[in-house]
């Protein structure tokens, strides 16, 4: 399921980025990585506040929805 529709303060798994070749080692850069551990803090309107290795992260809608998580 895409990050946007993921339930708030669970740890979930990162299971595929559906983004370009850059967007992925820009995310990559940030922690978000295939098997990396994901918090929903905030969902509003599509944008996410997520935690990633103990940092907080904003992603707006298009972003937050080519991340699917498990």
């Amino acid at each position: 399921m895409p990050i946007v529709i993921a339930p708030q303060d669970q740890e979930l798994s990162i299971v595929k980025v559906l983004a370009d070749e850059k967007t992925k080692k820009h995310l990559q850069s940030l922690g978000i990585v295939i098997g990396g551990k994901i918090m929903v803090i905030s969902s509003n309107a599509g944008n996410v506040i997520a935690i990633v290795k103990g940092v907080r992260l904003a992603l707006n809608r298009e972003i937050a929805s080519k991340i699917l998580v498990a």
